[in-house]
């Protein structure tokens, strides 16, 4: 096949924008309710959009920064820093495109459930999520296809990962510290203190809860699966290029992904078509179509390029690992099974025993996803050929990756759903809509919670196989051969390593805490000072508790950040190439385990407060459902803060340990030569 085919993967990345857009218009085009409701929205929009002026704002300095550093150090050059520049920017692109729908997504989704029913509620919800998944991989593809096509060297587009992780990482905590300031303070004053509901309009925090929802779980998930898709595909195409001189090794996963958005596109259509369809089933239908289209034509395109089905089988592992991961997901997270049954029976004896149920559950749902990311590695790594060369066998290991994340069009589609429900549910409360239509609502955000659960899945495990294809293509650039834990320094730095996503994750829970502790004695505040807002007389101040979450957030923000850019750098110039190696190896083993610890606890609380809501032990109100709030609580930060931003922190490091090789090649080690 020839070198021009490339054209297709910027194609179809043109061809998910113009799907985009016109999803967009579909979802602008249904009717936004009634004047209440309208008000409501445009404050969740206007909150969130502000949100994310303000923290693109404060990026951007970062983008200038690091746009320097790069085209000033010697090896690196100016090319790279231009292809970072263009990764932020799409990054924060994506994230605008989709934030800015699924804003107006969420009171036109209540009012079809009012209007329609739910099938119409779920078309919309679903619309407004695949404007971000396609916005995700349509800007994607096309930035590192374009790239590729101007520079001609997968080192150099190694910069536009750079830029895509760098603001994941930032959307990620920033996000996720605003989300959770605002989703505690509502929780903890809001329902267990005064013992309103969730979305009650008289809560001072309850539009913050509601703008947090889309800057965490929409901009900041999207920028998350912008980084590794796009992380997924430039570590193939690094390994590539060294094993096949042809451009076989770089056509291939250009073309797999081309293939990929194109199956999403068409299985999104299969989401939503029934009269009273189960939106699960409805939403499984479309991920499904996707996954059979990808796997037909990864088929196809394994046969026509390298002659053998080697590839497709090992795409074939990481798609049916990835799919397994989820599953596990939801096995440990869903109130459908008994390990979430279990915290909420604990329920009934308090917060304590809530909280030692939930942390057992996050620690057992470690076991079996690594066992099975194992399992992914080592199918491709030895189908690939890896026996006989190793660096084959890590190409192999980088498209099980690519396979993994093959349809995240259709994977942030449904994960984008979630929140949009959610927000629906609150505005359906908010406007003192029918009961039904709450109802309706909730049915639409419990689907959405498994969906977001699953999807987390897909990103730890895609985390873990991509860093590893990372790692192979920094140890060609510094020449390492193996690694020596029986030297001092290497040891040192897998230890460094290894604490530093504890460290990371202790940065991320303070954070949260901080800002957590500020939202709640506001919102005490105006309840105590002006007994109007409980009585329903008078509106709270929903501004105040805006700005609390927003400087929180941006300033909180900062330091995990830097951190995960400046120690790798900091390692490998002190300590050498080999000691920065045994760094990697540490925070990739640790990362992955907290990740999944961390979202598996948090989402498992928050189902068994869930569950317990639906009537069980008591029912709201009651003593269980009270410790149940706590525990959930505590899972907020767990799930939607620290916990996601592992599997960003282990690939961000992993990149800029390979853009700055050269860097240590030539420098590294200063500590070791400072000794002799």
């Amino acid at each position: 096949m020839s070198s021009s085919a490339i054209i297709f993967a910027p194609i179809a990345g043109i061809l998910a924008l113009l799907y985009a857009f016109y999803l967009s218009k579909k979802v602008m085009k249904a009717d936004p309710g009634t004047e209440k409701m309208q008000k409501i929205s445009n404050a969740i929009h206007k909150g969130a959009i502000a949100f994310l002026k303000r923290e693109y704002k404060t990026l951007a300095i970062f983008v200038i920064v690091v746009f320097f550093v790069l085209g000033l150090s010697s090896g690196i050059g100016w090319s790279t820093s231009i292809c970072f520049v263009v990764g932020a920017a799409f990054s924060i692109l994506a994230g605008f495109f989709g934030m800015m729908v699924a804003t107006r997504a969420n009171t036109r989704t209540a009012n079809a459930a009012a209007k329609s029913g739910k099938n119409k509620a779920l078309q919309i919800a679903f619309s407004g999520g695949a404007v971000m998944g396609m916005s995700v991989v349509g800007l994607g593809i096309l930035g590192i296809g374009i790239l590729y096509m101007i520079f001609k060297d997968p080192n150099v587009v190694t910069g536009f990962g750079f830029g895509a992780s760098s603001i994941a990482l930032f959307a990620r905590v920033g996000g996720g510290i605003y989300t959770k300031a605002a989703d505690v303070g509502a929780d903890l004053v809001g329902k267990v203190e005064e013992g309103i509901p969730e979305d009650d309009p008289r809560n001072p925090a309850v539009i913050a809860d509601n703008v947090g929802d889309n800057v965490g779980d929409v901009a900041g998930m999207g920028a998350d699966l912008f980084e590794s898709y796009v992380g997924s595909i430039i570590s193939t195409l690094a390994l590539g290029s060294a094993l096949y001189k042809d451009g076989t090794g770089v056509l291939f996963p250009m073309l797999l992904a081309a293939v990929g958005i194109i199956s999403s596109i068409i299985g999104s259509l299969f989401v939503g078509g029934k009269k009273d369809a189960n939106p699960q089933k409805s939403l499984n239908m479309g991920t499904y179509v996707s996954g059979i289209l990808v796997i037909i034509g990864s088929l196809i395109l394994s046969k026509t390029m390298f002659g053998n089905l080697k590839a497709f089988y090992a795409i074939l592992s990481g798609l049916i690992v990835g799919i397994i991961i989820g599953r596990l997901t939801e096995i440990y997270t869903s109130a459908d099974y008994r390990h979430v049954k279990k915290i909420a029976s604990q329920s009934q004896t308090g917060p304590a025993t809530t909280i030692i149920s939930g942390l057992a559950v996050g620690m057992y749902s470690t076991v079996l996803p690594i066992l099975f990311i194992g399992l992914a590695v080592l199918l491709s790594f030895f189908i690939m050929g890896g026996q006989k060369d190793t660096l084959i066998g890590l190409y192999g290991v980088s498209l099980a990756a690519v396979g993994m994340l093959s349809t995240t069009g259709m994977t942030v589609a449904v994960d984008a759903y979630g929140p949009i429900a959610d927000n629906a549910g609150g505005i359906a409360e908010m406007a003192n809509l029918p009961e039904d239509v709450r109802k309706i609502t909730d049915d639409l955000d419990s689907v959405g919670n498994t969906t977001a659960a699953m999807g987390k899945g897909f990103a730890i495990g895609s985390a873990a196989l991509t860093a590893l294809a990372l790692f192979a293509s920094y140890s060609q650039a510094v020449g390492l051969d193996k690694i020596d834990l029986l030297n001092p320094l290497t040891l040192v730095g897998v230890l460094m390593g290894g604490v530093l996503p504890y460290f990371f994750g202790a940065l991320s829970l303070e954070a949260v805490g901080k800002a957590a502790n500020h939202m709640i004695e506001e919102v005490r505040r105006q309840f105590r000072e002006n007994p109007k807002i409980m009585e329903g007389k008078q509106d709270p101040d929903y501004e105040r508790c805006i700005d609390i979450s927003t400087a929180a957030a941006l300033r909180e923000m900062i330091v995990p950040g830097i951190l995960a850019v400046a120690v790798p750098i900091v390692i490998g110039l002190l300590l050498g190439s080999e000691a920065l190696g045994g760094f990697i190896a540490g925070a990739l083993v640790s990362g992955v385990l907290i990740a999944i610890y961390m979202a598996n606890a948090g989402g498992a609380w928050d189902n068994a407060k869930k569950y317990i809501e639906t009537g069980a032990y008591g029912g709201k109100g009651s003593y269980a459902h009270k410790a149940a709030v706590v525990g959930d609580t505590v899972g907020d930060p767990f799930k939607d803060t620290a916990g996601p931003a592992m599997n960003i922190l282990i690939k961000l490091m992993t990149i800029v340990s390979l853009i700055f090789a050269p860097i240590f090649v030539n420098y590294g080690g200063l500590l070791l030569r400072l000794i002799k």
